[in-house]
């Protein structure tokens, strides 16, 4: 009888495990998908119905566009030092990149306000009100990725990242160059479509 359920526990199938938060925030990622898709489904839509007025995107965007970018390589440059075990690079890199990130969305409100001085508000322009809208939406999604760079901050602080445990780096690792390139794609959208 032994040998029996020695031979079905050999023949077991092996199961394929996810770390849990990881997959949650993939999930998450999903989620984040599906809304800005919905959304700039929306406004191909409400776009072809006319009375569609365009309006020059402020230069501010470029700027602050090239600032995630650059806040996305720094997020890269910290988790390659969390793989080194360097931690003096680590804590530096990650301050870089929260520090880039507050001025990506500095930068955003400024662009606001130029577009105001352009009469691109919130209502009564459905272009720039999508506008507001996606840059909006972004926003509170980069306010997030700023919470999870403070916990990793932290964690880092507390020598809980390193070489041996690098779960918190890569989470927030990915969910920040999954920040950038939304931001990358629906910049270029916006200016494609507008």
């Amino acid at each position: 009888m032994a040998e029996v359920e020695k031979i079905r526990i050999e023949e077991a199938p092996e199961t394929l495990a996810m770390d849990p938060k990881k997959f949650i925030l993939w999930g998450f990622i999903v989620t984040i998908i599906m809304l800005f898709a919905s959304q700039t489904s929306a406004y191909l839509v409400r776009r072809a119905e006319g009375n569609w007025v365009e309006f020059e995107v402020p230069q501010i965007f470029w700027y602050s566009t090239v600032v995630l970018f650059i806040s996305s390589v720094a997020m890269h440059w910290a988790y390659l030092a969390a793989k080194k075990d360097n931690f003096s690079t680590l804590k530096i890199a990650i301050s870089i990149t929260f520090v880039l990130g507050m001025a990506f969305l500095v930068m955003q409100f400024f662009g606001w306000q130029e577009l105001v001085a352009q009469n691109v508000y919130f209502v009564g322009n459905p272009s720039g009100s999508f506008f507001y809208v996606f840059t909006l939406l972004h926003g509170i999604h980069l306010i997030t990725g700023l919470l999870v760079l403070c916990v990793t901050f932290v964690s880092s602080m507390r020598l809980k990242v390193h070489a041996k445990n690098l779960r918190r780096i890569e989470i927030c690792t990915t969910y920040w160059h999954f920040l950038d390139i939304l931001w990358i794609y629906l910049f270029v959208f916006l200016l494609y479509f507008r």
